[in-house]
């Protein structure tokens, strides 16, 4: 038994091994095995074995000291918790012996967690269950969980949305304050609202859109002049019944954006506002904050201004009644409308045209890419996948908006402050194999600085329809930055504008129902609170976490719907390569999947520089914009992920480059 002294020496002790033990601050970062990494703040990573990983979280701060294994690598031993980000996530109820837990689904977190008896809201084998780290496992590697909600099981109808919505943490139903603050609007305060402002009711706005949509952001006239066209573009306007800082503000800044989940949108305002106290409905007198501007005849815009008003859209427009209006088809729809309508879409067709002739000789188009309707079943899975064919009208429409996006932008560069959308072109560390890339596969090009603006457009203009060895434009389209929002002007490179902006969609996007706020301050002194740099934070991750929903519920109806195809052969293009195989997107209705090189004959290697993968014996190469056919080889729904299998003939085989085909003849 150790007397006093000897405990006060051993207490020392420990205290001086704490003192001069060096620890490392880091993030864990998970892996699709049982070992992870710690991030460290100074820039390496430190590998965690199985055991250490099973004390920590995905996410988790903490510190690290380095340790030397029986075959001398390094790894780390975590030191201590300093703070854990993951508190909630998803699984599926297993119930093993007596034991009952949840099989985590959220990415990174591998392996069962306990849910005490008390905590099982009465759960049964296999239900899709939410829950809330109830015990962190750092002290014992053995953490535990509570449920919070049982969400149905699989199966049922509509599980996959519910399960989305807990997967990314968001709510569906509105706290009671934005609910209540929704029921108190009225007509009548849409017509207080509207007392004192230009009455433009007689003028023939029309809203063009999809025949379900509700939520109609924005109505169209044109009128021809000497000089070109006044193009004026009627925005809904959401902030004249909203007050500042109110409690659906607040809820519009948390959402950050209506998410077009398939079958049932997530809105971003109560439908009270979002489709009837606010939305451009066709006949009704209805706020808006209008865009008046000048388009020249060269497709230059000239002068513009912002006019509060009451608009009434002459009609809800489908984009087939105005394709048709502007070919000039005979139908009974487009005789039944008013002569003034059809007079003004005929003057936006050519206003937008000469935007649009405009922007491919000055700016930046994004080439037309073939979208998909999803068809719902009554079970809410896929019936049906179809085309959605892009036609003159969907290009009105768009040409109309990026050009009063353009004049909102302008106006706030000459503010103190504002909100911007800003594009940086190429990835950073991506530069270097573009310069790399142009100077083996394009040489007329490689004068260009792609890090520049201007170099950048130049590149992408260029490269449109270039004949190179390798998809010169699809290359650079596959390494570009993500899109940001700033207070202060800068670029849009992916659209080869100066400044850009959106306030065209308030009733779907929190950053264009700020714009509308922003512009009212500055012409008529409206009160506003500005947001302040992590709120603007915020709201980005707030964005890019509404586009990852949207995504991953729709590839999960897509593995569901993808056993559909059976073994028949489909042709598609290649989208994506990596270093393990290749992404495949059918033509006839836009599934993805991935074609593992593992599948293929023979070993291929990765060139980062022109994304090809390539046969490290006979040169057989895959790359971006490749035709291949393929068939379904299996769902992955643990990773929820279409397989395809390459279908070896004579198209798919001739993938060789030029000189080594001629070699071999």
């Amino acid at each position: 038994m150790l007397n006093a002294d000897a405990l006060t020496q051993l207490r020392q002790l420990k205290s001086d091994i704490k003192e001069n033990k060096v620890v490392f601050p880091g993030t864990v970062k998970a892996t699709n095995g049982r070992f992870g990494f710690v991030v460290l703040d100074e820039g390496r990573d430190v590998f965690l074995p199985p055991e250490e990983m099973q004390k920590v979280l995905p996410g988790d701060r903490v510190n690290v000291t380095e340790q030397t294994d029986d075959q001398g690598k390094t790894q780390g031993q975590v030191d201590e918790l300093l703070e854990s980000a993951l508190t909630t996530f998803v699984g599926r109820y297993l119930v093993k012996g007596k034991g009952h837990f949840v099989v985590p689904e959220t990415a990174g977190i591998n392996r069962w967690i306990f849910i005490p008896p008390k905590h099982r809201q009465g759960a049964e084998p296999d239900d899709l269950i939410y829950c809330r780290i109830h015990k962190h496992p750092f002290k014992d590697g053995k953490g535990q969980a509570r449920i919070e909600q049982v969400i149905g099981k699989a199966g049922e109808p509509g599980v996959e949305r519910a399960f989305t919505l807990a997967s990314f943490d968001l709510s569906e139903a509105w706290p009671q304050p934005v609910q209540n603050q929704a029921d108190d609007l009225s007509e009548d305060a849409v017509a207080a609202a509207g007392s004192d402002r230009e009455d433009r009711t007689a003028a023939p706005y029309v809203t063009i859109d999809s025949p379900s949509t509700q939520d109609m952001d924005d109505a169209l006239l044109a009128e021809a002049n000497a000089t070109g066209w006044k193009v004026s573009v009627a925005i809904a306007d959401p902030t004249a019944l909203i007050a500042p800082d109110s409690p659906a503000e607040r809820e519009a800044l948390n959402r950050a954006t209506a998410i077009y989940f398939p079958g049932e949108p997530r809105p971003m305002l109560p439908d009270a506002i979002s489709t009837r106290l606010c939305s451009l409905l066709p006949d009704t007198q209805r706020l808006a904050l209008v865009c008046d501007l000048q388009v020249n005849n060269d497709g230059s815009l000239g002068d513009y201004s912002f006019q509060l008003a009451n608009v009434r859209s002459q009609g809800k427009l489908s984009y087939e009644l105005v394709a048709s209006v502007i070919d000039g088809r005979e139908n009974d729809d487009a005789k039944a409308l008013p002569e003034a309508v059809t007079t003004s879409l005929d003057q936006l067709h050519q206003a937008a045209t000469a935007l649009r002739r405009w922007r491919e000789q000055h700016a930046l188009l994004s080439n037309d890419r073939a979208e998909y309707r999803l068809r719902l079943d009554e079970h809410k899975r896929i019936r049906q996948i179809e085309p959605a064919t892009q036609n003159e009208a969907h290009r009105l429409v768009e040409e109309c908006m990026v050009a009063a996006n353009r004049c909102a932008a302008d106006f706030l560069s000459q503010q103190a402050s504002g909100l911007f959308i800003t594009h940086p072109g190429l990835r950073d560390d991506r530069q270097d194999n573009i310069r790399t890339l142009l100077a083996s596969f394009a040489p007329a090009l490689a004068e260009l600085d792609p890090a520049t603006p201007e170099g950048f457009r130049a590149l992408m203009q260029r490269s449109e329809g270039l004949v190179a060895e390798v998809p010169v434009k699809a290359i650079v389209s596959r390494q570009l930055a993500r899109v940001e929002l700033a207070f202060q002007p800068a670029p849009h490179q992916g659209m080869g504008l100066t400044a850009y902006t959106t306030f065209t969609s308030p009733l779907r996007k929190f950053s264009d129902f700020y714009v509308h706020r922003l512009i009212k301050a500055a012409l008529w002194q409206q009160p506003m609170q500005a947001l302040s740099a992590s709120q603007l934070e915020a709201l980005q991750a707030a964005q890019i976490q509404a586009r990852q929903a949207a995504s991953s519920l729709e590839n999960w109806l897509k593995c569901q719907f993808a056993p559909s195809l059976g073994q028949d052969q489909f042709t598609g293009t290649i989208t994506r390569t990596v270093s393990a195989g290749f992404y495949v997107r059918l033509d006839s209705n836009g599934l993805e999947g991935f074609v593992s090189s593992k599948s293929l004959a023979g070993k291929f290697s990765f060139d980062p520089v022109t994304l090809r993968l390539t046969h490290t014996k006979n040169g057989r190469t895959f790359q971006l914009e490749q035709p291949v056919t393929v068939t379904l080889a299996e769902v992955d729904n643990d990773r929820k992920q279409i397989l395809f299998t390459l279908v070896e003939n004579a198209a798919n085989a001739d993938t060789k480059p030029a000189e080594d085909t001629q070699a071999n003849a």
